[in-house]
Formats: C-alpha cells, structure tokens, sequence
C-alpha cells in the first residue's frame, strides 16, 4: 500500500533512494530528499507491507505526473511492487498522465508491457 512520505520516515526512504544510480552521492541524495519534503509539487510515497520497502517519487505539473524515482529493497525485488506501486500511483492521479523521466522509462516501459496495468 502506498503511503505518503513524512520526516519520520526520512531514513528509510534515504537508504532506498539510494538504490537509484543518481543517488548514490550522499549530497545529492540530500538535495532530492530535501525537494520532495519542501516542494509541493514534488510528491514521494513509501510501499508498506509489513515493513516499508519500496518508495516511488512523482514531479506534478497541471496535467502530467512524471515518475521521478522508484526503487524496491533488493531483498524485495521481483515480487511486483514496483509495478504495484505504478499501478496505485496512476489510479491516485487518474486524471494526469503518469510517464517516465530517463531514469524510470526502462521499468515503467515494463509496467506497459503487462497487461496487468
């Protein structure tokens, strides 16, 4: 289930930004956490099951939504949630466009490949 991100969580959802390959700088994992927390436009959910253990990041402008971010803990991984957390991510904000930026166009390329989505 997607949740919206608090400082609470600030940790967590750190150590799983830093899964992406643009994160992996500790400044520039600061700078990106400190966007999503004080920016309104820049929207990050957590996946909780049990234990929190995906996050996806969005940018909204008046009609689209561009996945930002999203990243799964290895030890998660190839489970689904990735494409579950699209999934909720669009029926949230069905009335905007969700598409990639570079980074994320590979996997959500792979979302629209199963017909699950």
């Amino acid at each position: 289930m997607l949740i919206r991100y608090k400082k609470a969580f600030e940790k967590i959802a750190m150590g799983l930004l830093s899964f992406m390959p643009n994160e992996k700088d500790l400044k520039k994992l600061q700078q990106t956490m400190k966007q999503y927390e004080t920016e309104d436009d820049w929207q990050l959910f957590l996946w909780k099951e049990e234990d929190i253990v995906g996050l996806i990041g969005a940018y909204k402008t008046d009609d689209t939504l561009e996945v930002q971010h999203i990243s799964v803990n290895p030890s998660h991984r190839h489970e689904g949630i990735g494409k579950a957390m699209v999934k909720q991510l669009r029926d949230m904000y069905s009335e905007l466009t969700v598409k990639p930026n570079a980074e994320t166009a590979s996997f959500l390329e792979k979302c629209d490949e199963d017909h699950t989505i």
